[in-house]
């Protein structure tokens, strides 16, 4: 076993905390769900648990709740972050991007997933390895078996106990997505300018993760108001993590 797999295994076993994972298509909402989910799991997490069960905030039985984002999350990752949506390494090709996230990744998990998990914080990702399987797995062409092997050295067993697939037609993502980037003033990234046939493989590839992982999966519908979704994302975090919301009558 080489020394990354082994870190990487240490450092998930028996954590206190939750991972959660948002994953989907551009323009699903996932940074809008990923917000709300957090503000509901830190304002009524009164009498959920008692400290040994979470990372507790100091004079309030409110969960600790990390919010981050893959490509992403720590300052290196960051950079790396940057160049790959500016298309810094389109022209290599998807298995060089897959490189690239892959040791952005190992840098987030090791700087603030890992600790804050051994902490008993409750992580909430937007994206994680799901997104490496279907951006560059399924839609880019990359071999799903060198992807699994890159996964198990990097991730190790620091897998997500969530994972939110949030589903919507890639047109309507799409749409959601340059309104977006209108508002902000600033052009598609690297993923978002690709042709609608490569959003559509993102779609399947996402369901087809949640089709083969169903302990782990939850597909929610992303076509409604946020606050449509934001109720579907919270009665699936009380179905499948009921020990982080217990007493949450408005759960579903």
């Amino acid at each position: 076993m080489t020394g990354a797999i082994a870190a990487a295994e240490a450092g998930a076993s028996a954590r206190p905390g939750c991972f959660i994972t948002f994953e989907g298509g551009e323009g699903a909402g996932k940074s809008t769900q990923i917000a709300r989910l957090a503000a509901w799991l830190r304002a009524g997490a009164d009498g959920l648990a008692d400290a040994s069960q979470g990372a507790l905030n100091q004079g309030s039985l409110t969960w600790e709740v990390v919010t981050t984002r893959e490509p992403g999350g720590s300052p290196r990752a960051e950079r790396i972050r940057a160049a790959v949506l500016a298309g810094a390494a389109k022209p290599y090709g998807p298995f060089a991007e897959a490189l690239l996230f892959a040791a952005a990744r190992l840098d987030h998990l090791a700087t603030l997933i890992r600790p804050a998990l051994e902490r008993g914080a409750v992580v909430l990702c937007d994206r994680f390895s799901d997104s490496t399987r279907a951006y560059q797995g399924a839609a880019g062409g990359v071999d799903a078996g060198t992807l699994a092997a890159l996964e198990r050295v990097v991730v190790g067993a620091t897998r997500p106990d969530l994972t939110l697939i949030l589903d919507l037609p890639p047109e309507i993502g799409l749409a959601r997505a340059r309104q977006r980037d209108r508002a902000a003033a600033r052009g598609p990234d690297r993923f978002e300018a690709e042709a609608l046939g490569f959003h559509e493989r993102l779609r399947a590839a996402y369901r087809a993760i949640a089709e083969a992982e169903p302990g782990r999966c939850a597909v929610i519908d992303a076509q409604g108001s946020p606050e449509a979704v934001a109720q579907a994302v919270r009665a699936a975090v009380a179905a499948r993590l009921p020990h982080l919301v217990r007493g949450k009558s408005d759960a579903a």
